[in-house]
């Protein structure tokens, strides 16, 4: 027959072993919690692509790792509330390259407000003007050639044909960009001097995108508004479910 002692002991050792379950589910929680501050700080940060500014190449519904120790780290490459310290420089820096797809913060916006994703196009002292919707940087054209024809389906119902061409960089790097049959205003611009510490960004939908060819928010991006390099589509909803094609796709640099 059990004794009172005994069912006291057992009940004593039950609450025990429910105590240290209790504290082992929060260790692992906290552990979980500074181990994606540290990723997400240090490493690479999650981005999702919200809008067409960056088609055909990066596409409504990708979902992105950006690297954030290529270019080194300041405020803008700290998670939430950390952007707003008054921190004003980059660590472990190094110097973005002209072509690269950059996530930055739009000077013209909060500390807490969206990333922009776009390319980079002009280095500090660069001039970048747009004549014809041809690309001139340093008053050179770049060289611009015809790919084919590409067909936006993003809207349901809705189909839309733009051009595609090969766009070189003066250092030689290649990439697809888009125009329509018309050009907007924006493929015929002034001329931009891109002021020491800044960067002029483009998206590669040429004819819609909000980048630094629109002073306000965008304009000349500051060095440390600069977030990080993007390396990889980790994953794409952008056909509707699972994108078997775009799965761990590497972005050329």
């Amino acid at each position: 027959m059990e004794t009172s002692s005994s069912k006291l002991k057992k009940l004593f050792t039950a609450r025990n072993a429910g105590e240290d379950d209790w504290k082992e589910t929060v260790k692992t929680v906290l552990f979980a919690v500074v181990f994606a501050v540290i990723f997400r700080s240090f490493a690479y940060e999650p981005f999702h692509i919200p809008s067409g500014s960056m088609k055909s190449n990066l596409l409504v519904g990708d979902y992105l790792f950006v690297s954030k120790f290529s270019y080194g780290y300041s405020r803008y490459s700290l998670p939430y509330v950390f952007k707003l310290l008054p921190f004003h420089d980059r660590i472990f820096r190094s110097s973005p390259k002209r072509g690269d797809i950059v996530v930055f913060h739009p000077p013209g916006l909060p500390p807490l407000g969206d990333s922009y994703i776009k390319r980079l196009i002009g280095l500090p002292g660069d001039r970048i003007q747009m004549k014809d919707s041809v690309l001139y940087i340093n008053d050179q054209p770049l060289k611009k050639e015809y790919a084919d024809d590409w067909v936006d389906r993003e809207k349901v119902g809705e189909e839309v044909t733009l051009h595609r061409y090969k766009e070189t960089m003066p250092e030689g790097k290649e990439y697809l960009i888009l125009n329509a049959e018309i050009p907007s205003a924006v493929e015929n611009t002034e001329m931009y001097v891109v002021p020491p510490g800044h960067y002029f960004m483009m998206g590669d939908n040429r004819d819609n995108s909000r980048d630094s060819r629109f002073l306000s928010p965008v304009g000349y991006v500051p060095e440390e508004n600069i977030i990080g390099r993007a390396d990889l589509i980790l994953f794409s909803w952008s056909c509707g479910f699972v994108c078997t094609d775009r799965l761990f796709m590497k972005l050329s640099r």
